[in-house]
């Protein structure tokens, strides 16, 4: 394994999780001089800057690194194995592969009664949260076993398991469409174009489900079916419609309780629907009291989904900040960037740069502004990003500099904008922001725009043209060329 793979879990664990793992280690031994604690203890302490070399030379007083090696390989099986008796019980899906497991060795010992009590455990717990896969596995040991126990009757067995596969089979087609939308929605920062031929599939296998009688029951498909409405109504930007959904259908969850610690990630993830949606809708105030919710979720179930979405009650913050209190949502940004959880993660290091970005510009601080455009093009994490962000980015670059007079700068990187993205100029879906580098290109030889009355009649035509494109935009093309009309 890759030396990077151990420094990073390491990292990761809590104060918790490492006093667990030596309490497991010192089952056997509880001397504090042990090597693979030593080593554990070298790793945490040097972080990145861990080298094998140097922890060789403090552990080891030989050549031979063959101890070394073995001893590595040790404290991460070691590792593993402490997380995994720390938390299976602590989750229902692991908990079941627990279960499973413990049927399996029995098979293999020949102990068939006990293997029985154990799949007949895992049976009644994947029943209970609705793990189709499971069961399926499950049902496939039980027909097995009745190999073996002549007593047992396969054929009840085999028709189960018939039946789960074809909920299988149903469900498994909206989570195919739900996680490339998921992507195509990650990947794109939401900055793409409102046609995507994905959502047409998606809607259709939704009234396909919305039909299905016993589908229509299940907790599961109800959840899976709230994920896809809400995705295809956050891509078109039917803001009014979704925020509606979402308010009546969280409290539709919540009073038949189907919330549960199983579940809980989807009550997080409305509840970050429920801000953003509020949020579109210039509801600020209330959306800041459902990140308070979110917060408060949050910390339930032992927080075990805190960090996860840490993120997205920061990102709430932000937003809502950014139009009624921009200094405080600078200074939660600067914060973000304290957080090493946070920093460990490329996409949400794009967020706070970028953000960043647009909050000094509506502060006027372009000088600020354009800083951190700077250190956003400089991100690996931006780099590998897709296109049609990158691009709009460039295009946001252009009104910023533009605000600091740097026209030298402005006419190369026009020329390189028209280079790069020539395939995304091309795009009817891209008409405004070709438009726009015109008229900063214009803007940039015309003292007054007054006197321009073709480009002034341009501008206000532009201006009129389509409102709800500004969802697009990195920054708001239509409001910084009324500021420049007036």
């Amino acid at each position: 394994f890759r030396m990077d793979h151990i420094n990073n879990i390491i990292a990761a664990m809590t104060k918790e999780d490492i006093r667990f793992f030596k309490l497991y280690l010192s089952r056997t031994n509880a001397s504090a001089n042990r090597k693979d604690i030593l080593l554990f203890d070298y790793i945490k302490k040097c972080a990145d800057n861990y080298s094998d070399d140097d922890a060789f030379k403090k552990l080891y007083h030989s050549d031979d690194k063959n101890s070394f090696y073995r001893l590595k390989n040790r404290l991460f099986n070691d590792i593993g194995t402490s997380i995994f008796l720390q938390n299976y019980e602590k989750d229902d899906t692991i908990y079941i592969y627990f279960l499973i497991s413990l049927a399996r060795y029995f098979i293999n010992k020949n102990k068939y009664d006990e293997a029985k009590y154990y799949l007949s455990k895992a049976e009644k717990k994947a029943q209970l949260i609705e793990s189709y896969e499971l069961l399926d596995l499950i049902y496939t040991d039980f027909i097995r076993l009745s190999g073996e126990l002549v007593t047992y009757d396969p054929h009840i067995y085999i028709e189960k398991r018939k039946h789960t596969i074809e909920k299988i089979n149903k469900l498994r087609q909206i989570d195919d469409i739900l996680a490339i939308v998921s992507y195509r929605i990650r990947i794109t920062q939401n900055f793409s174009p409102k046609a995507n031929p994905i959502f047409v599939i998606l809607e259709k296998i939704i009234n396909e489900f919305a039909n299905d009688k016993e589908l229509k029951n299940s907790p599961t498909l109800r959840f899976r079916i709230y994920d896809a409405v809400s995705r295809m109504l956050l891509q078109k930007r039917e803001y009014p419609a979704l925020e509606d959904y979402l308010l009546k259908t969280y409290e539709q969850f919540s009073n038949e309780k189907l919330f549960s610690k199983s579940n809980h990630q989807i009550r997080l993830q409305m509840l970050t629907y429920i801000v953003n949606a509020l949020f579109k809708n210039k509801k600020h105030t209330l959306s800041l009291e459902y990140a308070g919710k979110l917060k408060i979720a949050m910390e339930e179930h032992s927080a075990f989904l805190f960090d996860k979405y840490a993120f997205f009650y920061y990102n709430s913050l932000v937003i809502n900040y950014s139009v009624i209190d921009p200094d405080k949502a600078i200074e939660t940004l600067e914060n973000l960037k304290k957080n090493e959880k946070i920093k460990r993660l490329s996409f949400y290091e794009v967020f706070i740069y970028l953000n960043l970005a647009i909050v000094w510009f509506d502060k006027k601080d372009f000088r600020k502004s354009v800083a951190n455009i700077n250190k956003l093009n400089m991100l690996e994490g931006f780099k590998t990003t897709d296109e049609s962000f990158k691009f709009k980015v460039a295009v946001a670059e252009l009104i910023i500099r533009f605000e600091l007079n740097d026209f030298d700068f402005l006419e190369y990187r026009i020329k390189q904008i028209k280079k790069d993205y020539e395939d995304l100029l091309a795009k009817p879906e891209n008409a405004r922001e070709t438009q726009l580098i015109s008229f900063v290109s214009k803007l940039m030889i015309t003292p007054e725009i007054g006197r321009d009355k073709d480009l002034l009649m341009n501008i206000r035509t532009f201006i009129g043209s389509n409102e709800e494109s500004k969802d697009t935009e990195v920054i708001n093309y239509n409001n910084w060329l009324k500021e420049k009309m007036r």
